[in-house]
C-alpha cells in the first residue's frame, strides 16, 4: 500500500536538516523557472525555423535563429548544471549532519539498547541505510521534481499549439500511470525487505567475525557459511523481485514511446499532407515528445531510488524515535540533586525487585542493603542470581524496577544519569580497548584529565612498571582490543581508566575472574592502598577479592539468602561456605 503520509513524514525530517543550507537550496530553486522556460523556447524556435524560415525560403535571418537555438541549449546547460549542483550540495551537506545527529544520538540510547538489540543492525542504520540516502535520495528527487514540472509544461504548451496532436499523449498517460503507481507499491515492499534482510546479515557478519576464532576451532565454519548464505538468498530473492518490477515498468515506458511516436508521425504526416500542420509543429511535436517520455521512462529508476531510500528512512527512523534513558520520567533538576549528589554518602537498597520485560519472571526479588561511604560490598552467587542486575540498576542501564532504590536519599529513578554518573566509576570483567595509546585509554579522551593524572592513575593500580617498559610508555599504540598485551595488562589499564575518570563509588564486576593471580594481587592492594576512604561493590569469583569486605551477600535465584562478613558466613556453614568448598571463591 502507498504510505504518501510516511512518506512526508520522512521528508519533513530531511527538509528540517536542509533548512540550514536554504542559501544553496534557493539558488538551486531560482534556476528551475529559467530550465522550464528554456525547454519551452526549443521547440518553438523549431518551429519558427522550419516553418518561417526553411519552408517560406526566408534566409535572411535563419542564421539568427539558429544561433538562438545554441544559445538555448548552452543556457539550459548551464541553468540546469547549477540547479543540479546546489540541490545535491544542500543534500549531501544535509546528509552528513543527519548522519552526526544519528550518531550522536546512538551514543546517547538507553544501555538496554545495546543489550537487547544486534550492533550489526544498529551498525547497518548508521553505514548501508545513510549511504542508501545519501547516493540516490538526493539525486532522485531532485531529478523527479525537475523532469514532473518540465513535462507538466511541456503538456500544457503542446496543448496550446496543436491540441489534436497533445490527445495522442494523453491517451497513453493513464495505463503509464496506472502501473506507475502500481510498480511504486511493490517496490517499497520489496526495498523494506532488502534493508531488513541486509541489516540482519551485517549483523550475523559482524558477530561471526568477532568470534572467528571459535568457530574456526570447533570447526563451524560450514553452519556459519549456511546460516549467513540465508540471508544473502533471502536478499537476492526480494532484490530480484525489484529489479523485475523495475525492467518492467522501463520496457513499457519505453513500448510506449515508441508507439506514441509512431502514432503521431503516422497522424501528424496525415494532417501536414492534408494542409492543416505544418512540417515544422510535427518535428517540433516528435522533439517534445521524447522530453515528455524520457523523463517518465526515467521516473522508473527515480521511484525505485526514492522507494529504496524510503525503506533506509524508515529503519533510520527507529532510531530517532527509540526512547531515550529517561524519556518520559519525572526527574528532579540538576539545581534540585546537585548541592545532595555532589559526594557519595549512602546508596540504600529497598525491597526491590526486577525483572526485564513484564512477561518475564523476576531476576530480582525483594533486595535489601545499605551501601555507606567507605565500605566494601561483595555481591557472590551461582550464574543467573542477580548479581550483575544490581551493578546495572546502580548504573541506570535499567530504570523500572519495583520498590526503592535512595542515592543519598534520593529516589535515584527520580535523578538523570548526567546527575549520578560523577559518582561512579565501572570496571566489567570484558574490557574494551580502543586502537589508541595507552594514554587515550585510560583518559578516554578526557582533556579534564591531564597526563600527569593518566600516569597517576597507572601508578596507583601498579600499572605502571609494566607501561614504562613498552615502546613509547603511556603512548604505546594498542591493537583492537590490546591483543598486543596480555589479559592482566589489559584489565590493569580498565583499573587505571576507573581511577582516571575519578568515581567515588567503585563497581568492579568479576573485575578479577580471567586475570592470573599476580594480577589480582596487584589490583587487591591498589583497592587496600586508595580507596580506603572511597567505596566498593564488587561481583567476584576470588576469595582474595572479596573476603576483606564489610559485607557479603548470597544471592541465590535474585534473592538475598544469605549475608554477613567473611568470618560470619564461614560459621554459618550455608551456601556461601558450600562455594568455598567448591573452590568457587578460592585462589
Amino acid at each position: 500500500m502507498l504510505n504518501y503520509n510516511g512518506d512526508i513524514y520522512y521528508l519533513k525530517n530531511f527538509f528540517r536538516f536542509a533548512k540550514k543550507y536554504k542559501a544553496s537550496a534557493l539558488l538551486g530553486i531560482a534556476m528551475l523557472p529559467l530550465s522550464i522556460i528554456t525547454s519551452l523556447l526549443f521547440p518553438w524556435l523549431i518551429i519558427q525555423v522550419i516553418d518561417v524560415h526553411l519552408v517560406q525560403g526566408d534566409m535572411d535571418d535563419l542564421w539568427w535563429y539558429i544561433f538562438y537555438l545554441l544559445a538555448v541549449l548552452a543556457i539550459n546547460y548551464v541553468v540546469d548544471a547549477t540547479y543540479a549542483y546546489n540541490l545535491r550540495k544542500t543534500g549531501q551537506y544535509a546528509i552528513t549532519d543527519m548522519r552526526s545527529a544519528l550518531f550522536a544520538r546512538v551514543l546517547k540510547l538507553p544501555r538496554s539498547y545495546f543489550d537487547n538489540k544486534p550492533t550489526g543492525v544498529t551498525l547497518s542504520r548508521l553505514t548501508s541505510d545513510l549511504e542508501a540516502i545519501g547516493e540516490t535520495f538526493v539525486q532522485a528527487i531532485v531529478g523527479l521534481v525537475k523532469d514532473s514540472i518540465n513535462t507538466i509544461a511541456l503538456l500544457i504548451m503542446m496543448l496550446f499549439i496543436n491540441w489534436q496532436l497533445t490527445l495522442v499523449v494523453l491517451i497513453v498517460m493513464p495505463p503509464v500511470m496506472y502501473l506507475t503507481v502500481y510498480v511504486r507499491n511493490r517496490l517499497r515492499a520489496m526495498n523494506l525487505i532488502t534493508r531488513s534482510s541486509l541489516a540482519r546479515g551485517i549483523g550475523f557478519l559482524q558477530e561471526v567475525l568477532l568470534g572467528v576464532k571459535t568457530v574456526q576451532f570447533y570447526r563451524a565454519e560450514e553452519q556459519v557459511e549456511q546460516k549467513y548464505k540465508n540471508f544473502n538468498d533471502e536478499f537476492l530473492t526480494a532484490q530480484k523481485k525489484a529489479n523485475k518490477y523495475d525492467a518492467v515498468l522501463f520496457a513499457f515506458i519505453s513500448g510506449i514511446t515508441s508507439i506514441t511516436i509512431a502514432l503521431m508521425i503516422w497522424y501528424g504526416s496525415g494532417l501536414v499532407l492534408a494542409q492543416t500542420l505544418t512540417l515544422g509543429v510535427l518535428i517540433a511535436f516528435i522533439n517534445t515528445l521524447e522530453k515528455v517520455f524520457v523523463p517518465i521512462r526515467d521516473f522508473t529508476s527515480q521511484i525505485a531510488a526514492i522507494q529504496r531510500s524510503f525503506a533506509a528512512f524508515e529503519h533510520i527512523e527507529e532510531l530517532f524515535v527509540e526512547p531515550m534513558e529517561e524519556d518520559g520520567r519525572k526527574l528532579l533538576s540538576t539545581e534540585q540533586v546537585a548541592p545532595q549528589l555532589a559526594v557519595f554518602h549512602r546508596l540504600e537498597f529497598k525491597n526491590v525487585s526486577f525483572r526485564y520485560t513484564p512477561d518475564l519472571p523476576y531476576v530480582l526479588k525483594d533486595v535489601s542493603f545499605v551501601l555507606e561511604k567507605g565500605k566494601q560490598i561483595a555481591l557472590v552467587g551461582s550464574t543467573g542470581s542477580g548479581k550483575s542486575t544490581i551493578i546495572r540498576l546502580i548504573a541506570k542501564t535499567y530504570q523500572d524496577y519495583e520498590g526503592s532504590i535512595l542515592l543519598n536519599g534520593i529516589e535515584l529513578s527520580e535523578v538523570s544519569v548526567d546527575d549520578c554518573t560523577h559518582l561512579f566509576s565501572l570496571m566489567m570483567q570484558d574490557v574494551y580497548l580502543f586502537e589508541e595509546s595507552i594514554r587515550f585509554n585510560i583518559a578516554l579522551g578526557n582533556a579534564d584529565i591531564s597526563a600527569a593524572q593518566v600516569e597517576q592513575a597507572g601508578r596507583y593500580v601498579y600499572a605502571d612498571n609494566f607501561i614504562q617498559n613498552l615502546p613509547g610508555g603511556y603512548d604505546f599504540c594498542l591493537d583492537k582490543n590490546g591483543t598486543n598485551l596480555s589479559n592482566g595488562q589489559t584489565q590493569l589499564i580498565s583499573f587505571a581508566r576507573s581511577v582516571a575518570q575519578g568515581g567515588q563509588v567503585m563497581m568492579l564486576d568479576e573485575a578479577t575472574s580471567s586475570v592470573d593471580s599476580i594480577t589480582e594481587n596487584l589490583i587487591q592492594k591498589a583497592m587496600q592502598r586508595l580507596f580506603s576512604d572511597k567505596t566498593v561493590i564488587a561481583i567476584a569469583h576470588r576469595l582474595s577479592t572479596i573476603r576483606h569486605s564489610d559485607t557479603i551477600l548470597v544471592l541465590e535465584q535474585g534473592e538475598v539468602v544469605e549475608k554477613g562478613n567473611h568470618q560470619q558466613l564461614v560459621a554459618k556453614q550455608g551456601i556461601y561456605a558450600g562455594l568455598l568448598s567448591e573452590s568457587t571463591l578460592s585462589l
